[in-house]
């Protein structure tokens, strides 16, 4: 019988990737990303639930982060897809440890961290503090006590 071991992850990457280059020549990048969802509870408050992610890199992948052809760093959103994988390890106490990890082949930005984000002035970006294209004026197209554009 055959099998699948797909994983697609949209979220935001937790920390800058660190890279681990081994005795020969081979990188393995490692990051966290978070993904989060939200929802209402019995009494209808909303909840927000995040779940983090170990993410690996490994090839030529690998390679373009390490060498910055490829730049991520923490808060930006990310699209990753690749399988899971578990490894064991025993700990400095001699307890065996599992931990499951996304084995990414795919994965690029998809907005950069909300904070990186600037105007065209070098600026944080703000909706409010953006000018107006030249020769722009805003226009209510809603008619009266109707507040849709259309």
């Amino acid at each position: 019988m055959a099998s699948l071991n797909k994983v697609i992850l949209i979220g935001r990457l937790g920390k800058d990737p660190e890279v681990t280059t081994f005795e020969n020549g081979n990188r393995k990048v490692a990051a966290t990303l978070a993904t989060s969802e939200r929802y209402r509870d019995r009494d209808q408050n909303w909840v927000e639930q995040t779940d983090w992610h170990n993410i690996v890199v490994w090839g030529n992948l690998a390679n373009d982060i390490a060498d910055g052809r490829r730049n991520y760093s923490k808060g930006d959103l990310m699209y990753v897809e690749g399988k899971l994988r578990t490894r064991q390890y025993t700990d400095q106490q001699g307890i065996v440890r599992y931990v499951t990890e996304v084995h990414a082949d795919k994965m690029m930005q998809m907005a950069p961290a909300r904070t990186a984000m600037q105007s065209s002035y070098g600026q944080p970006y703000s909706p409010a503090t953006e000018p107006a294209p030249t020769g722009y004026t805003p226009q209510n197209t809603a008619e009266e006590g109707d507040d849709l554009p259309f």
